[in-house]
């Protein structure tokens, strides 16, 4: 007989490269899952908190840093975090269009946590190659949470593509975001029914009650923001490849009976944000804004006042703004390019979908929904019904069906 221990199996969840023997470990009514991901997102918040909450699972989460001062001006949600959780030690650089981002600690956290399954967001850190490597000598199932699609633009590098077709070939499993990630991992080879979806989500339910407070008080409210009276709404970063330009032209497309009815606004930040107000200096009629960047709780309030939400992005894994505006009844006009599309607008039902650097087409649409405000109530509705489903609770549903699906047994 072998001294009393235990080793992982399931179907579909083979350990590879090991070369050590499994580490012991004692049969429990939950599985110790540890999650290694960039930074403290306030729209993953919900999500591990509805894990921590399962009785199941015990959640573990690592962060690579607290934020990415580059890229994010979020605050950072700490005391609404209420599950077990670390933040790694980290040097972080910016060079061009590269995120260099380098830890230390990891394989300390990783004994430390003692996982039965680990997920890993993503292939691009140093980090989540030593998790992997981690992972194969101790014998832990390792799963990646991928979003990738393939209208991403950032494929198409050959060095890239390889050392990404490799992470993927060493992983056990995978969670995706929604239909368009998983035709991606999908088209990497036969998966063995390894792929398990996790839909990306926001709080809905804040985003819904937030925006309905606003619109009980939209005169205040609208004064208070400086937005008009009817407008289109953009959220994200000022950035080239969002769109922003095309959707400044599209509005300027627009007849001035609407621009003189409907204005745009534009909330973030970003390097074309100048280049954008110089360019509206010259649409007129019309009325464009440029509010600046905003946090969770007046952004729902620009959606609130809002009539629709607009999003032409060249690329985007999924496109978190989309939910929130559909969380508050928004009909959506939304590139073809963003990862979400496939599950959540639906073209000419809770919205239309439009094909990206494309501001004729875009114009086109704007004009329809400004026109029709039957429409857009109906399309609102829907959007907000369907949107339902894609709520933290369901994305923590489908990690844990992931993580649970990798059984614990002992040696004979």
């Amino acid at each position: 007989m072998r001294d009393p221990q235990t080793q992982i199996r399931s179907a579909g969840f083979a350990a590879r490269g090991a070369t050590e023997p499994a580490r012991p470990r004692l049969r429990s009514t939950s599985r110790r899952l540890v999650i290694l991901t960039e930074i403290i997102s306030p729209y993953r918040i919900p999500v591990f908190n509805a894990l921590a909450e399962r009785k199941d699972i015990d959640l573990h989460v690592i962060f690579l840093a607290e934020t990415d001062p580059t890229q994010r001006q979020w605050i950072v949600y700490r005391n609404e975090m209420r599950c077990s959780w670390e933040v790694l030690p980290s040097w972080r650089r910016r060079l061009g269009k590269h995120n260099i981002l380098f830890n230390w600690g990891l394989r300390a956290a990783l004994r430390r946590a003692s996982p039965d399954v680990i997920l890993c967001g993503g292939y691009n850190y140093l980090a989540s190659w030593v998790c992997l490597w981690w992972s194969h000598r101790h014998r832990v199932p390792f799963m990646s949470w991928v979003e990738s699609t393939g209208k991403d633009l950032r494929r198409g590098y050959v060095l890239t593509e390889v050392l990404k077709a490799r992470f993927i070939h060493g992983c056990d499993g995978f969670v995706v975001a929604g239909k368009s990630s998983f035709e991606y991992v999908n088209g990497f080879g036969p998966n063995n029914g390894r792929i398990f979806t996790a839909p990306d989500a926001v709080d809905t339910d804040f985003f819904a009650s937030r925006a309905e407070a606003t619109r009980q008080n939209a005169t205040a409210d609208r004064l208070a923001l400086g937005v008009p009276r009817r407008y289109f709404l953009f959220v994200g970063r000022l950035v080239p490849e969002k769109g922003v330009f095309e959707l400044l032209e599209a509005y300027g497309r627009l007849g001035p009976e609407i621009r003189s009815e409907m204005g745009l606004v534009l909330v973030g930040d970003g390097v074309a944000r100048s280049e954008l107000e110089r360019r509206a200096v010259g649409i007129s009629p019309g009325s464009v804004r440029f509010p600046g960047f905003a946090q969770r709780e007046q952004l729902a309030s620009f959606y609130g006042l809002a009539e629709v939400f607009v999003f032409p992005t060249y690329t985007d894994t999924w496109g978190l703004v989309v939910n929130e505006a559909m969380a508050c009844s928004l009909p959506i006009i939304c590139s073809e390019a963003a990862g979400c599309v496939a599950d959540l607008v639906e073209d000419r039902w809770n919205g239309r979908v439009v094909g990206p650097r494309d501001p004729g087409q875009l114009a086109s649409a704007m004009h329809e929904l400004a026109s029709h405000g039957e429409l857009r109530s109906l399309m609102g509705q829907r959007s907000r019904e369907r949107v339902r489903r894609y709520s933290p609770r369901a994305c923590a549903d489908g990690i844990a069906e992931a993580a649970l699906s990798c059984e614990i047994s002992p040696y004979d």
